[in-house]
């Protein structure tokens, strides 16, 4: 008996470890500076080595995020399909006010929407579907081809369905879920503090013209400002580089375990869902950039987002990582894991990781939006000028990390 307690105890730790945490937002395309709705996941996770794939297992072509170590893609943590239709999930820990042992199994669910749905009301069909209870505690949010944009809230009996575009529920357009549902129990669960840190930043946006890929991808994905606190880290880059500075690193909305951030920018109305685009932040985000992931008939990816056998990763997390493990450098004691060099990411000297890498992360998401730009007038996307772009990417981003950082 004790021995079924005790493995039972470390099954439940490792649920809690492994899912820990995300910062979401749904956005629809009128908070968005073009029109285009915008799925937004910041994943935080044990499993930190992450991959991108595309699939050919059902009615539609769909690529997502993967965990490295699933070989197959048994579960998706974010993703998108060729209808157009995309899905995340962030956990809940206040929607089961109960003892129903959890699934786990938001990945596999998600792989199942991606190969099965087009719109946000096939996936509400497919959860109606589901047997209950569904040993599942999430927020899955979604948005499609035809303008759908919203939150799903499921616990193990009820589903709670919540619309970007509803003026009542979503006045300026855009929700923002963490690890809470605003259907459960107040005040239990997690992120309140970063949700409120990212609601500032999209409200900021908002007033200034509307949602863009940096406002997701740089702003919130990389904000570095602790909302309750009012702690800015940015403060601190008048320190000259080679000078160690220790700052606890806790409810900000990237965190040690943040494993990837990916934005699915979807289509408006009437466009081809060949031009929804992934914008890809794989490894540990502070020390990643952004990559465009676009479905086509050959099925490419930048080889940086690829499993590589000789790393057990893609080339770009392997590196992120790497990076990642200069600015933990303190060890001692348990708590250690709550200590960052912020110095290592920004200083006056401008070689902290974040400055070193901002030029590329501009360059990269500037080439990127300029052709889609051109796709988007043409309505289709071009196949050899996406093969190309991927192929520049792959030898911008090693090129910049190698002479920068030493880093293959």
């Amino acid at each position: 008996m004790k021995k079924k307690l005790l493995l039972l105890s470390a099954f439940l730790f490792f649920a809690v470890a492994t899912g820990v945490a995300c910062t979401t937002a749904v956005i629809s395309g009128k908070a968005t500076k073009d029109g285009r709705p915008m799925l937004w996941k910041n994943r935080d996770t044990g499993a930190v080595k992450n991959k991108i794939m595309i699939f050919h297992d059902g009615k539609y072509t769909y690529a997502g995020l993967v965990n490295s170590g699933d070989k197959t893609g048994k579960s998706i943590w974010i993703g998108y399909n060729s209808a157009g239709f995309a899905i995340m999930n962030s956990a809940s820990y206040n929607l089961n006010n109960d003892t129903i042992r959890q699934s786990g199994g938001e990945g596999r669910l998600m792989k199942r929407a991606l190969q099965t749905c087009a719109t946000v009301d096939d996936f509400q069909k497919l959860l109606e579907s589901l047997p209950k209870p569904t040993r599942l505690e999430a927020n899955f949010g979604v948005i499609d081809a035809k303008g759908g944009a919203a939150y799903f809230e499921l616990g193990n009996f009820k589903i709670y369905k919540i619309d970007a575009n509803d003026q009542a529920v979503a006045p300026n357009g855009y929700l923002i879920r963490t690890n809470y549902s605003f259907m459960g129990t107040p005040g239990k669960g997690g992120g309140y503090i970063r949700y409120v840190s990212t609601r500032k930043v999209f409200e900021k946006a908002v007033k200034n013209g509307g949602i863009t890929v940096k406002t997701i991808m740089r702003d919130a994905t990389k904000n570095l400002h602790h909302s309750l606190t009012g702690i800015n880290l940015w403060d601190y880059v008048n320190l000259p580089s080679g000078h160690e500075k220790m700052v606890w690193f806790r409810d900000y909305v990237p965190r040690r375990i943040s494993a990837s951030s990916c934005m699915v920018q979807g289509v408006k109305p009437h466009q081809n869902p060949s031009l929804t685009t992934m914008w890809t932040d794989l490894g540990w985000p502070l020390a990643s950039v952004t990559i465009p992931v676009i479905l086509s008939k050959e099925n490419t990816l930048p080889s940086v987002l690829k499993y590589d056998k000789k790393l057990k990763d893609a080339p770009l997390c392997h590196m992120a990582l790497a990076l990642k493990s200069r600015c933990y450098t303190y060890h001692w004691g348990t708590s250690s894991k709550y200590y960052i060099n912020v110095n290592a990411l920004l200083n006056a000297d401008k070689t902290g990781i974040l400055q070193i890498l901002k030029p590329l992360d501009d360059q990269l998401i500037a080439e990127g939006e300029e052709q889609i730009r051109k796709w988007e007038k043409a309505d289709k996307v071009n196949q050899k000028e996406l093969n190309a772009l991927y192929e520049k990417i792959d030898k911008q981003v090693r090129s910049y990390y190698s002479e920068h950082f030493g880093l293959e």
